[in-house]
């Protein structure tokens, strides 16, 4: 008995100096960059918290340098945390870092197929056919522009039957928003009483948090383990079979419409180009694609961009007099007897100024998605392992405080001249850069200035608390930065 003990012991203890050792070989010049010091197995689970895994980053590139490698498990991750490492890599060196890194749910979720997750040859087909489409069929266009004014419209009806009592704005916000994307992918909209509609919207709501939870983010590091466990962490899947499930049943009504001469949306451009490679043994363009690319562009197109638009409301309840300042733009530029147009940006700075400032505030993506090297990569004095995912940290570049001073504060005057102008800045990145940028940062971009603008134009907000009371930081931080919930009084102007 005493023996097995030893045994154990030793075996743990040959572990241990085994993983310091490699550890050790990997860092220091020449080699991986340096960084905390991993556990077997369990990599830097000591020196970092699953649930707040972006500040924990922050701090340790205090401890190890902007650039640092730490264990999530037994994978080395590569932290990039300063603007111009980070511009180099994803902008100045894009092709050799421009491959998805790695990220566990996403590739259980996928299995390497869609847009978001994927990064082989099919991805780039898959990709650009999927960005021709959306600019086909209005993105960009005044025709898109037009069905945000439409869903507008729906919302503030919406808005309106609160009659000033208080409410969560987190299910009318998904609704406007995912309707806009529904109109391009699916060809329709759905009535946001619609309780199947409901249903998808909490799933998608629930995604983000899973993702972001404390069981989420161990799931990202121990994947290989938790796969074959129950636990919470489970949950988070049937959530993505469920609306897969939804996307299935709409590609199934489509094959029975189709007519080739004539599609309405982008499952039917995908099933044309699916007959038309029928042929073609290695396509890119077939049915689990076609689910999986759908499927990314509903969730992509519409939690991302309602999440922004709630914490910006959120915002502008914490701060009313900056709410103010954009109400009397809207109200000089604007007026009240027509709604918001995209050419009305132009010519509101300030407002421009406070969706920019938002955007850069809450850093939706703290860390991007990960990113990986397809070889083996010198960069800087260091050498990154062919296949070492890499985390280009968003926060370091929109929090610089030599392009925004006081970055931790909400000033809209970070991208205004002193003039009044707006100040355009090469560190403004929420959408991330280079060959990974958000496909979709024109659609969201409209979205966001649409509906904040139209909701300013006919409500003021009002926090249900003291504004200087309302908490505005995030209550996970991981993939994502999730806003706390609150609720708002909209009273009619």
């Amino acid at each position: 008995m005493l023996l097995g003990a030893a045994t154990v012991v030793l075996l743990v203890c040959i572990a241990c100096l085994f993983s310091f050792a490699s550890w050790r070989w990997r860092s220091g010049k020449g080699k991986m960059p340096p960084g905390p010091a991993p556990l077997p197995i369990l990599g830097n689970v000591l020196h970092v918290k699953p649930k707040n895994l972006a500040k924990t980053l922050q701090k340790l590139s205090e401890e190890n340098g902007p650039m640092f490698t730490v264990h999530l498990g037994s994978d080395p991750v590569v932290v990039l945390h300063r603007s111009d490492l980070v511009k180099e890599a994803l902008m100045d060196r894009a092709d050799e870092f421009a491959a998805r890194g790695h990220m566990a749910i996403g590739e259980r979720a996928n299995n390497g197929l869609g847009i978001i997750f994927s990064s082989n040859e099919g991805w780039l087909q898959v990709r650009r056919f999927a960005l021709s489409t959306l600019r086909n069929f209005g993105m960009g266009k005044r025709s898109i522009e037009e069905r945000i004014q439409e869903e507008t419209e729906h919302l503030l009806e919406e808005i309106s039957k609160t009659k000033g009592t208080p409410f969560d704005p987190v299910f009318m916000l998904s609704c406007a928003v995912s309707n806009v994307i529904c109109s391009i992918v699916f060809g329709k909209r759905y009535d946001c009483k619609d309780k199947k509609f409901l249903s998808l919207m909490e799933n998608m709501n629930n995604i983000l948090k899973r993702m972001n939870s404390y069981w989420g983010q161990l799931y990202q590091m121990f994947s290989k383990i938790l796969d074959y466990l129950p636990g919470p962490h489970n949950k988070i899947f049937a959530e993505i079979d469920a609306l897969k499930a939804f996307v299935s049943e709409e590609i199934k009504m489509h094959q029975g419409s189709l007519d080739p001469s004539c599609p309405q949306d982008y499952i039917d451009c995908f099933l044309c180009k699916m007959q038309e490679e029928k042929k073609n043994p290695n396509s890119s363009f077939h049915m689990k694609n076609l689910i999986t690319s759908t499927f990314d562009l509903f969730i992509a197109g519409s939690e991302t961009t309602s999440t922004t638009i709630r914490y910006g409301l959120l915002l502008l309840l914490k701060y009313p007099k900056i709410q103010e300042k954009v109400q009397e733009e809207i109200d000089r530029v604007v007026g009240r007897s027509r709604r918001p147009c995209v050419a009305d940006r132009s010519q509101m700075p300030y407002t421009d100024a406070v969706l920019h400032e938002i955007q850069r505030f809450i850093t939706l993506l703290p860390l991007s998605l990960p990113h990986t090297v397809t070889k083996d990569t010198h960069f800087r004095e260091y050498v990154i392992p062919k296949g070492t995912t890499i985390f280009p940290s968003l926060t370091s570049v929109l929090y610089d405080s030599k392009e925004f001073p006081n970055p931790t504060e909400f000033n809209p005057g970070h991208f205004l001249n002193e003039n009044g102008t707006f100040r355009k800045s090469e560190f403004f990145v929420p959408f991330s850069a280079g060959k990974r940028i958000c496909p979709g940062e024109g659609l969201a971009r409209m979205e966001m200035f649409l509906v904040t603008t139209t909701i300013l134009q006919n409500f003021t907000l009002k926090s249900v608390v003291d504004p200087q009371e309302l908490n505005i930081t995030p209550i996970l931080s991981g993939t994502f930065n999730i806003p706390p919930a609150f609720q708002l009084c909209a009273l009619p102007r």
